[in-house]
């Protein structure tokens, strides 16, 4: 399994962020708590893990590729080796939120927050997912997505020992706010963040541009991922989306350490990003 996800770009790359301004995030959120879990609320269910799974559905996917991303999730849920992972923290329990993004206008929660305890919970919330329909939209605000991922955990019904947004998407930020200072806000409160970059080829006459997979691992690298044990798993086979998929979210749940990656060295041919920018291009 291993060389299998080496040689397909499925292999979990880190990074932790920089620290950034909590009372900033608090401003971004408009009125969200800076820390989403409340000092002293004893009436949260306690759980191992609270996680958002930040989708991208922009229009630059066809309804076939996003149909395939839909279904790895679906089969995840599914998938033995899940509930197992869950069973073995400290809780036996996570909480999950299922969230499908695209342009800045555009964050819609396709299920809400959900305590997953056992292997009948996780069924549960797959058979859910597998019949909402998908709806695509112009635009790639991956900021807009992180936003409001965050908005989702400052509201979580659960009070967990980490906080996980795990956002996929098909190419760099394109609108609304930059994703570099985002990224570092969202970090500073205590929130991971893991990337998902799916580097699919698309035909030139779709009119959307392909980006090889180290072009986009690297922009999530650099741009996207932060916190600690921050990690991507970049996918560039249709295939691979589902076992690529099981994969994140087993780490993610396991709370297990990635193999470290010295992301400070690149090689001379390697892009340079300014992450600040609101559509960031390689330099």
């Amino acid at each position: 399994m291993a060389a299998l996800l080496e040689k397909h770009g499925t292999t979990p790359r880190m990074r932790r962020g920089p620290a950034g301004s909590c009372l900033l995030t608090l401003a971004l959120l408009a009125g969200s708590p800076c820390s989403p879990i409340v000092a002293g609320d004893l009436r949260k269910p306690g759980v191992d893990l609270e996680l958002v799974l930040a989708v991208d559905v922009s229009s630059s996917m066809s309804l076939a590729e996003q149909k395939v991303q839909r279904d790895g999730y679906v089969s995840a849920f599914r998938h033995p080796d899940l509930a197992r992972a869950i069973g073995s923290g400290a809780r036996g329990a996570i909480a999950v939120s299922y969230l499908e993004w695209a342009g800045p206008g555009h964050q819609h929660v396709v299920l809400p927050w959900t305590i997953v305890g056992s292997a009948e919970d996780a069924k549960r919330f797959a058979d859910a997912l597998a019949t909402k329909p998908i709806m695509a939209e112009a635009g790639t605000s991956i900021s807009g997505g992180l936003l409001a991922a965050a908005g989702l955990l400052a509201n979580s019904l659960a009070s967990g020992e980490r906080r996980v947004i795990d956002i996929s998407g098909d190419g760099p930020n394109n609108a609304g706010p930059p994703v570099g200072p985002v990224r570092d806000m969202l970090t500073s409160s205590g929130i991971t963040i893991n990337g998902l970059p799916v580097s699919l080829a698309h035909s030139v006459s779709n009119g959307f541009q392909s980006f090889g997979r180290q072009y986009l691992s690297l922009y999530y690298e650099h741009c996207v991922i932060g916190g600690p044990d921050a990690f991507v798993i970049g996918i560039d086979d249709l295939a691979l989306f589902e076992v690529a998929i099981r994969r994140k979210l087993l780490l993610e749940i396991a709370g297990l350490p990635t193999r470290p990656r010295l992301v400070s060295y690149a090689q001379p041919s390697a892009p340079t990003f300014d992450c600040s920018m609101p559509g960031t291009i390689p330099r």
